[in-house]
């Protein structure tokens, strides 16, 4: 490999992919950097000096010709959301399916590392803790089963081929800034801080107890560093086949008490916000437990990553913030 690798990154427009292309443009500025997506939902043209192209990672040739010289791609782009995956499963399958393959044939034709992030959907109602990649799979929805069968596919793609990370990432939040624009998504806590900030009832889908493990987009977006910087080696040495590792914090409240931590922030702000429980209406296709422990510990260990945000200080501070500053 060249002494500055080239790494691609698909779905670099939105709300991780920003953050990725950010960090490694920060922290290795003499790499090469690829920037795509279809624009979709992200809304982000250029990172610093690096511009997203329109790509379509259905369109085979067109991604293969957009990916030419790429050492690793960190393939992001995807249909993310449980309820955009139900409402439209053609587009789902089309995507997160058959374009994730596009991305992974071209890895075992070039050689070329692959990164790519399969959810915790894919386990569904987890019944061993902590939780960890070797949990029984189990998807409750269209979103869990399509990242399944990619991941099931990166595998056989990847073996004896070309170096690929699978990460396991628990619920997201947080918001980031690329040249003055505010990056966000519409995750539990943003949806809750957003309600707080228009000082609107914060709605928690019953029964309110259910468990969900947090972690900082700023710091999922580390992680991807990191990977980039082992399969960097790995390349070099000639290694193949599949690694996995969870992507996850050392907190795991319910989604009542992440509302509450809101509420109580929006009070000292001088912000009055009532938490109310609604009925839930994805019903029996949601994850229900009261725990959501995640054993990060391999990818501690491995890649020298751990999270750096704790739930509370960011809720504090985004609520704290008079002039909108980032979190």
């Amino acid at each position: 490999m060249a002494d500055s690798p080239h790494v691609a990154v698909t779905g670099a427009a939105g709300y991780i992919g920003s953050r990725v292309v950010y960090e490694l443009r920060e922290q290795y500025p003499d790499w090469e950097i690829t920037a795509l997506d279809n624009f979709y939902l992200g809304q982000v043209q250029s990172v610093g000096d690096v511009d997203v192209d329109h790509v379509d990672i259905r369109d085979r040739d067109r991604l293969e010709a957009a990916l030419d010289g790429a050492d690793i791609v960190m393939h992001l782009a995807a249909i993310s959301g449980v309820d955009d995956c139900e409402d439209k499963q053609d587009l789902a399958y089309e995507v997160n399916v058959q374009g994730t393959n596009n991305v992974a044939w071209f890895c075992r034709q070039t050689g070329a590392g692959m990164v790519f992030p399969f959810s915790m959907a894919v386990i569904g109602d987890p019944s061993d803790f902590p939780i960890s990649v070797d949990n029984p799979r189990g998807p409750l929805n269209w979103y869990g089963r399509t990242k399944l069968l990619s991941e099931r596919a990166i595998e056989d793609f990847a073996d004896g081929a070309f170096p690929a990370h699978q990460f396991m990432i628990s619920n997201l939040y947080g918001s980031h800034e690329i040249d003055g624009q505010s990056v966000s998504k519409g995750t539990v806590i943003n949806f809750f801080l957003g309600r707080a900030e228009a000082g609107e009832t914060l709605t928690v889908y019953e029964p309110g107890t259910q468990s969900r493990n947090f972690v900082h987009v700023k710091d999922v977006a580390r992680a991807y560093v990191r990977s980039a910087e082992r399969m960097v080696e790995q390349l070099d040495g000639g290694e193949t086949g599949v690694e996995k590792y969870e992507i996850a914090s050392d907190e795991d409240p319910s989604v009542r008490d992440v509302a509450e931590l809101v509420r109580s922030a929006a009070a000292k702000a001088g912000i009055d916000v009532d938490v109310s429980l609604v009925e839930n209406p994805r019903g029996d296709d949601e994850t229900m437990v009261d725990s959501f422990t995640v054993d990060t510990s391999r990818t501690r260990e491995v890649l020298g990553w751990e999270p750096t945000h704790t739930v509370e200080s960011v809720i504090r501070d985004a609520l704290a913030a008079e002039d909108g500053g980032e979190q």
